[in-house]
């Protein structure tokens, strides 16, 4: 794999699950959760509603749909890491938390 598709392959903007791999992620925790049904069965027939709408949803849709999911979870995770950080006192934290500002500022910009 060359340089500028390995850098791409790991961009989080370019992490958006192609339709055939969402319906496989579906399948796969179906598969787990089908072990243990009784304890389960909200979260299968969650599941499966999930995997028909993915179905019936057209590709650019869902790249759509999940590159803002992905997007907001990763958010998440930053603010959280920032937040544990801070709470623990990590130099590095600080750091990240003014580049951070710099990059809205500069986005406000």
């Amino acid at each position: 794999m060359s340089k500028k598709k390995q850098n791409k392959a790991f961009d989080p903007d370019n992490l958006v699950p192609t339709k055939q791999e969402i319906v496989e992620f579906c399948d796969r925790v179906l598969e787990k959760w089908n072990k243990n049904p009784k304890e389960n069965a909200q979260n299968i027939v969650a599941m499966n509603a999930v995997k028909m709408g993915v179905i019936w949803t057209d590709e650019n849709s869902l790249k759509s749909i999940w590159s803002e999911i992905l997007n907001w979870a990763f958010t998440l995770l930053y603010k959280n890491a920032i937040a544990q950080t801070k709470e623990e006192n990590v130099d590095w934290s600080q750091i990240m938390g003014k580049i951070k500002r710099l990059e809205e500022f500069s986005n406000k910009s």
